[in-house]
């Protein structure tokens, strides 16, 4: 019995002896190695769980007859997003969006959180969303290109222009300036010179817009016609002669662009589907269908709608007891009805063959009181010079533009 129990104590002592051993070298193992990896379960978990945030972008054009109240619905805004954006519009200048406009909407995650609306080149507005709504305009920066062109007539204005390297927006302007006093379907010939300085705006190194035409001279048949540009703090911008008469006339020459005379006025004029002796009180300009018609003056519609072998028309009411009537159009400017006011060069119209009409043309009449006039002969009335207490500041503008014409006249002849 006492041999058992010491050869229980001798093993009991034994085993605690070799524990504390193992101890002993788990510590110093510790010790010696202390970057040991934990593993925290719990945390592991969590990161695993963890997606990043998507960004993404969609874009859109507005189109005819919308507003933004369409568009948010399309995009499925919140009602309650939408009603803070518009709260936050005070200027309203949300309410100016136009056909073309381009917009783009950012994305974070399925959550629009901004809206950028492309008014043109350079102006945006930016519609933050978060906890609070804002809306600001961003400008691009932009800088004015100055450039000179020249041209000389061989077959048409409008090539001419083009060969110059002149773009074609600023052709038509240069056509509208002299609109009053140069028929461009009627009046050029071969060999008629032009000349112009005009501006282009860049914004970060692109075109953004084809600027004013800041000096313009244009030779027709022998007889020179310039224009210079001045803005006066009431009337805004105009273009007057180097004698500080407005080159403006209350109307135009003619109502459309680039077209051509197909029939003159003519009191005696046989009638192509009557074939009688009919007078024509007006002129005939042939151009393509749909070809938009502008009011020749500023008034108000007298008349609109079908008007028996005229077919569709438009009578303007101007001052002076004039009147001009505009006929056998395709259709009308949808916003116009009878009392609405127009501005010269607004289109009321496009051009068609309705009523009796042997092909696409629009029949144009000008009347004086109640005598009608050869629209293409008559002397138009001239809007008002420069004011008497602005004529010193203009005189002074027009010198340092001569300065600049000679600069220019110097260089090749198309130097920019």
């Amino acid at each position: 019995m006492i041999g058992f129990r010491k050869v229980s104590f001798n093993y009991v002592l034994g085993v605690f002896l070799l524990l504390v051993f193992f101890i002993l070298l788990v510590n110093l193992d510790i010790k010696n190695n202390p970057e040991l990896p934990v593993e925290d379960i719990f945390e592991s978990e969590e990161i695993a769980n963890t997606s990043p945030n998507s960004i993404s972008y969609d874009f859109y054009t507005v189109k005819e007859g919308e507003n933004l109240s369409i568009i948010f619905e399309e995009f499925k805004m919140p009602l309650n997003t939408a009603y803070k954006i518009f709260r936050q519009d005070k200027n309203g200048s949300l309410r100016n969006i136009k056909p073309g406009n381009k917009m783009r909407f950012s994305y974070l995650n399925d959550q629009i959180t901004e809206i950028e609306i492309i008014k043109n080149n350079i102006n945006s507005l930016i519609i933050s969303i978060d906890n609070e709504i804002s809306i600001k305009d961003l400008v691009k920066k932009s800088e004015i290109v100055t450039s000179f062109k020249s041209g000389i007539i061989t077959s048409s204005f409008y090539e001419a222009g083009l060969k110059a390297d002149i773009p074609e927006s600023v052709i038509m302007d240069l056509a509208y300036l002299f609109g009053w006093d140069i028929d461009f379907i009627f009046d050029i010939r071969k060999g008629d010179t032009f000349k112009l300085i005009y501006e282009t705006v860049y914004a970060e190194g692109e075109i953004a817009k084809n600027g004013d035409i800041v000096f313009a001279e244009f030779i027709n048949q022998g007889k020179t016609y310039d224009a210079y540009r001045f803005i006066h703090p009431e009337n805004g911008k105009e273009y007057y002669d180097s004698d500080g008469n407005n080159i403006k006339k209350a109307f135009l020459r003619a109502p459309l662009d680039f077209a051509y005379i197909s029939s003159h006025f003519n009191p005696n004029r046989m009638h192509p589907i009557l074939h009688k002796i009919k007078a024509h009180n007006g002129v005939d300009y042939a151009a393509v269908r749909n070809t938009p018609i502008m009011a020749s003056g500023d008034g108000v519609i007298k008349f609109i709608g079908t008007k028996s072998g005229y077919g569709r028309t438009i009578q303007i009411k101007h001052g002076g007891g004039i009147s001009t009537l505009y006929a056998h159009m395709e259709s009308f400017n949808k916003k116009l009805k009878v009392g609405s006011k127009v501005n010269q060069g607004q289109t009321i119209g496009y051009v068609g063959d309705s009523g009796a009409a042997t092909g696409t043309h629009l029949h144009y009449e000008f009347k004086v009181g109640n005598k009608r006039t050869d629209p293409v002969r008559v002397k138009l009335p001239s809007a008002m010079p420069v004011p008497q207490e602005q004529r010193e500041n203009f005189f002074a503008l027009l010198a340092e533009n001569n300065k600049l014409i000679d600069r220019f006249n110097n260089l090749s002849p198309n130097a920019n």
